[in-house]
């Protein structure tokens, strides 16, 4: 369930997961690194997608509908634009300065029109407080932009700090929880650690490109090293007919949440918005 950089390397994409590869049935991400004026093209197929830079910006065609997307220097810098590409779409990803492309994607049965994400419309949340404080960044989130299955959102952890905490899961229909298949990608300078528990098991130290794959169980925390930002990238679908990011805490741990309510949020977030960096 740890996927390390360069284990699902492709031609033209430098991480691929597809919901066969993954043993699923809706999720999926691929990761493309793009060389100054180089171009990319590609179907969508089944499959909704954004296209979410990490690094550098882009033109995208699709289907004769252009996006230029702003991008960023880094995650660690600024919250991004991005688009969505619906399935059936050939697409063309190009860019003049070169840079890296996250393409989360779910399988989808609707196809909705090609659209825009900017940056400035993206809601930012701090989440948390204490050690837990971390920022979310809700661009692909039920309530915050429409797609048929596909659900994504980016996390930004301080260094010495855990995200994904308390550890849940979203593997049973219940009230309050919704079955949900999860990729997390991550991006980091140095030392972060994922732990997934349960029917899974996983406590990996990730590195920049790596993928953890979630299929069930509880996960969390994600942890931040003193002195090492983390980002993760987190692409979440499942079988049901609205989009949810409803979960369940692991109940030994579910008091965590309440301890918030008497600690101060770590200054250092938000750490970014759509201008640029708000902490140091």
């Amino acid at each position: 369930m740890h996927i390390s950089r360069g284990a699902t390397t492709t031609p033209g994409w430098t991480a691929q997961v597809t919901p066969e590869a993954a043993g699923w049935t809706y999720c999926g991400l691929r990761v493309l690194d793009l060389e100054p004026g180089q171009t990319r093209v590609f179907t969508t197929g089944d499959d909704e997608m954004l296209v979410l830079p990490l690094t550098g910006s882009a033109i995208v065609d699709c289907d004769g509908t252009r996006f230029e997307l702003v991008g960023r220097t880094s995650v660690f810098d600024r919250v991004s634009d991005f688009c969505y590409l619906p399935i059936g779409a050939r697409v063309e990803v190009s860019s003049t300065t070169g840079g890296r492309f996250a393409l989360p994607s779910a399988r989808a049965g609707r196809r909705l029109p090609p659209r825009y994400g900017p940056a400035e419309q993206v809601p930012v949340e701090v989440r948390g407080a204490g050690a837990a404080s971390r920022q979310v960044n809700n661009f692909c989130a039920p309530d915050a932009f429409d797609c048929d299955r596909l659900v994504a959102v980016e996390l930004l952890t301080p260094g010495g700090n855990w995200s994904s905490y308390p550890p849940h899961k979203h593997d049973t229909e219940a009230p309050g929880e919704a079955v949900l298949e999860e990729i997390y990608y991550f991006e980091t300078r140095g030392l972060a650690y994922q732990r997934v528990y349960g029917a899974t098991d996983v406590l990996a130290e990730v590195c920049a490109g790596d993928v953890v794959l979630v299929p069930n169980g509880y996960h969390g925390p994600s942890m931040a090293a003193p002195g090492y930002d983390l980002y993760y990238l987190n692409v979440l679908a499942g079988p049901a007919a609205e989009r949810s990011m409803a979960c369940a805490d692991d109940p030994t741990h579910a008091w965590i949440r309440s301890s918030w309510s008497g600690q101060p949020v770590d200054p250092r977030v938000p750490m970014t918005n759509h201008l640029g960096r708000t902490s140091t």
